[in-house]
C-alpha cells in the first residue's frame, strides 16, 4: 500500500496515512485515474479535532474487510476542510441538495469520475440495527448504482447542475434591507429564543454568535430592550454552562443539550475568536463580571494553549484524548475533586459545579458547569462574595494544575490565516476593554506573522495572501484579516495599519469580486474550476465573508480619503445589493448583512 498520506502537511490526513484504504489527497493523480479506470470516487472530508471522523476512522476506514471494498469500487480521496474549505464548501451544498438535509462532518459523498457526486452522508456506522444503513451496506448500493443506473445518474447530474446555478444570489431591485427587515430578523429570532436556558432551537445548541452580535447592536444603536436581552441572557447562560472550559478557559464548538451542559469537546480557534470579540462587546456594554472572567479566560486559554512560536494560533483541539475518548480529559470523578481541593474549596465549589447533583457525564463523572454562582453561594454560606470567589479561583488553579498531567487531546498545530485573523480580532476587541497590553502585544504578533508570512506583494495591482504555506487564501482569509487589522488599528492606531488594509482590500477585490452583480466568490478568480464556485452569504459558525467584506469595507471608507473611499462603499453597497433578495426572505440568516446595510445607511444620513 503507498501511503501516499504520510507526507502531506495535514496532520489529519498524516493519521489516515497507515489506513489499509488507498487513500490519495485531492489533486490531479487521483482525478485522472477515476476517469482512466471509470470508478466513482469515495470523497471523505472531515478535520483533526472532529469526534465522529474519528469513530468511522477507527470503525471502516482501519477495517481490512471495509476498505477492501473501497479499494476495489472507488478510488478513495482524503481531505481536511480547514485546508480545503472550498471543496467542503462545495461538496456541503451537493450533500444539502442531494439529501436535503444539514451537512456535518465527516462528509462522505461518491462522486463521478467527474467530480460530480451522485449519493452523500455524513457518518455511517459499521454496525447497525436491521433496516439501517451500514457503511459496508452503502459501499454496496452505491456500485450497483454505478453499474447499472448511468442513464439515471446522468439525469441527476443535470439536475444539480441546475441547482448550482439556481443557487446564485441574484440582484433584486425591490429587496431593501431597511429597518422592518432588521425587525423581522428579531421576532424570527424572538420566535426560536429559548427563554428557559437561551440560545435558539433546541439540542444541540450552537452559539449563533453572529445573531447574538446583531441583537446587542440592535439593543446598542436602537434601544431594542427585547433584543439586548435575548442576547445577554443567552451570554449568560453559555458562560456558566458546560460549553466553557469552567477550569481552562475556552469555548468547546456546541452544546449537544438544550441546557448548555454537555458539550460536543472539540475546541476551534475560530469559534474562540468569535465568541472573543462578542463577549468583550457585551462587557463593555454592562461591564459584568461574568463577562470579564469569560474575557479574560478565553484570552488566556488562547496564549497559553494555542499560540505557535511564530505568533500565529494552532487550529484546534480534539475532542478525545489520547485513547480515543471523547471529553475524558475535561470530565471529573468526585475521588480526584476531593484530593485535589481543601476542605474549604471543596465545601464551597461541589456546590458551585454541581458536584452536589447528580452525576451529568456517562454514569459516574461530571462535566463542570456553574450550578450555582459566587454570589448566591455567599448569601446562603453568609460569607463575603469575595472570599467565594477566592476559593473558587484557588480551586481552579489546583485543577488545571491537575488535569494537565493527563493524556491531553490532540491539537492541530496548522496556523489558519483566517482563523488566526478572528482571534487578532478578539484579543484586540478584549484588549481595549480590559486594558490588557498583553493581549494587544500578542494580537500585534500575530498580525506581523500573517504580514510576513503569509502575504506578499505579487507585483500586479493588488498582493497575494495564503490561507496556508502552499495554499492561496479564500475570501474568508481575505475578509477576516482586513477586520483584525482595522480592529487592532481602532485600538492602537500605527501609521503602516491602514496602508495595509487597503492592500488587502485592493487584493480582495481584485480577485474574488463578482464584476458582473457584485458580492465576492468563495475562491480566487485564477483558482482551479470545481464543479460549481460558491458565493455565499449566510453566516455560520463563523461569519458570512460576504457579510464582514461589506462591514469591513464600509468601515474602511471611513478612515480614508476618495477615491478609494467611495471605490470601497460601493464595492460593500454592491455586496449588500446582490444578497438583499435572500436576506429579506429569511432575515435571521443574514445578520451580517443586516448590520452592513444598517452601517450603509448611517453612512448616508451623515453625508
Amino acid at each position: 500500500m503507498t501511503k501516499r498520506l504520510a507526507t502531506e502537511p495535514s496532520i489529519y490526513l498524516q493519521q489516515h496515512a497507515d489506513q489499509p484504504v488507498d487513500w490519495y489527497p485531492w489533486g490531479p493523480e487521483a482525478l485522472a485515474l477515476a476517469r482512466r479506470l471509470d470508478k466513482p470516487i469515495l470523497l471523505s472530508i472531515g478535520y483533526a479535532a472532529c469526534h465522529w471522523c474519528h469513530v468511522m476512522a477507527r470503525e471502516s476506514f482501519s477495517d481490512a474487510a471495509t476498505a477492501a471494498l473501497i479499494n476495489e469500487g472507488f478510488v478513495a480521496i482524503k481531505v481536511d476542510r480547514e485546508e480545503r474549505p472550498d471543496l467542503d464548501a462545495v461538496y456541503q451544498m451537493a450533500h444539502q441538495l442531494l439529501r436535503r438535509t444539514g451537512g456535518g462532518w465527516p462528509l462522505t459523498i461518491f462522486l463521478s469520475p467527474q467530480g460530480m457526486p451522485f449519493y452523500s452522508g455524513t457518518y455511517f456506522p459499521s454496525e447497525a440495527p436491521q433496516g439501517q444503513a451500514t457503511f459496508k451496506g452503502v459501499l454496496g448500493s452505491v456500485s450497483t448504482v454505478w453499474s447499472e443506473q448511468r442513464p439515471a445518474l446522468a439525469r441527476q447530474d443535470q439536475a444539480l447542475r441546475a441547482a448550482f446555478a439556481a443557487s446564485l444570489p441574484q440582484v433584486d431591485d425591490k429587496a431593501v434591507l431597511d429597518a422592518a427587515v432588521s425587525t423581522q430578523a428579531c421576532q424570527q429570532l424572538c420566535a426560536a429564543f429559548d427563554a428557559k436556558y437561551g440560545g435558539f432551537g433546541a439540542a444541540p445548541k450552537f452559539p449563533h454568535p453572529s445573531d447574538l452580535a446583531f441583537l446587542l447592536q440592535r439593543g446598542a444603536q436602537e434601544g431594542d430592550t427585547q433584543a439586548r436581552d435575548m442576547a445577554l441572557f443567552t451570554l449568560r447562560k453559555m458562560a456558566e454552562g458546560g460549553v466553557v472550559d469552567q477550569i481552562g478557559g475556552g469555548f468547546f464548538r456546541y452544546s449537544v443539550d438544550a441546557q448548555w451542559q454537555i458539550p460536543h469537546f472539540e475546541k476551534m480557534l475560530c469559534d474562540n475568536g468569535v465568541l472573543l470579540a462578542l463577549y468583550a462587546d457585551a462587557l463593555a456594554l454592562t461591564g459584568e463580571p461574568l463577562f470579564r472572567r469569560v474575557v479574560e479566560d478565553t484570552a488566556d486559554w488562547a496564549l497559553r494553549e494555542m499560540r505557535a512560536d511564530s505568533g500565529g494560533f494552532h487550529a484546534s483541539l480534539a475532542a478525545d484524548d489520547g485513547q480515543g475518548r471523547e471529553g475524558y480529559f475535561y470530565v471529573w470523578q468526585l475521588d480526584a475533586l476531593r484530593l485535589a481541593l481543601s476542605p474549604f474549596e471543596w465545601d464551597t465549589c461541589a456546590a458551585h459545579w454541581g458536584l452536589v447533583d447528580a452525576p451529568n457525564f456517562e454514569g459516574p463523572s461530571w462535566h463542570l458547569r456553574v450550578a450555582r454562582s459566587a454570589e448566591k453561594l455567599a448569601a446562603t454560606l453568609d460569607r463575603p462574595v469575595g472570599l467565594v470567589q477566592e476559593f473558587i479561583d484557588s480551586a481552579r488553579a489546583k485543577l488545571l494544575a491537575e488535569r494537565d498531567k493527563r493524556d491531553r487531546p490532540a491539537r492541530d498545530a496548522k496556523v489558519l490565516t483566517g482563523w488566526t485573523a478572528l482571534m487578532v480580532t478578539g484579543l484586540a476587541r478584549a484588549a481595549s476593554v480590559c486594558q490588557r497590553p498583553d493581549w494587544l502585544q500578542a494580537a500585534r504578533a500575530a498580525l506581523q506573522f500573517l504580514r510576513s508570512q503569509r502575504w506578499s506583494e505579487d507585483g500586479r495591482s493588488s498582493g497575494r495572501l495564503l490561507a496556508l504555506p502552499n495554499q492561496d487564501a479564500f475570501l474568508d482569509d481575505h475578509a477576516f484579516l482586513l477586520q483584525a487589522v482595522l480592529a487592532l488599528h481602532q485600538t492602537d492606531p500605527q501609521p503602516d495599519d491602514l496602508p495595509f488594509a487597503e492592500s488587502i482590500a485592493q487584493a480582495m477585490l481584485a480577485q474574488f469580486e463578482d464584476r458582473d452583480v457584485g458580492g465576492f466568490f468563495f475562491t480566487r478568480h485564477d483558482a482551479p474550476a470545481l464543479i460549481h464556485r460558491i458565493k455565499t452569504g449566510m453566516d455560520a459558525a463563523t461569519p458570512s465573508g460576504n457579510g464582514v467584506a461589506a462591514q469591513a469595507l464600509l468601515q474602511l471608507s471611513g478612515q480614508v480619503g476618495a477615491p478609494n473611499a467611495i471605490r470601497y462603499q460601493k464595492a460593500a453597497q454592491r455586496c449588500v445589493r446582490v444578497f438583499a433578495g435572500a436576506a429579506c426572505a429569511d432575515p435571521a440568516s443574514y445578520p451580517s448583512f443586516l448590520q452592513a446595510a444598517e452601517a450603509i445607511n448611517i453612512i448616508a444620513t451623515n453625508a
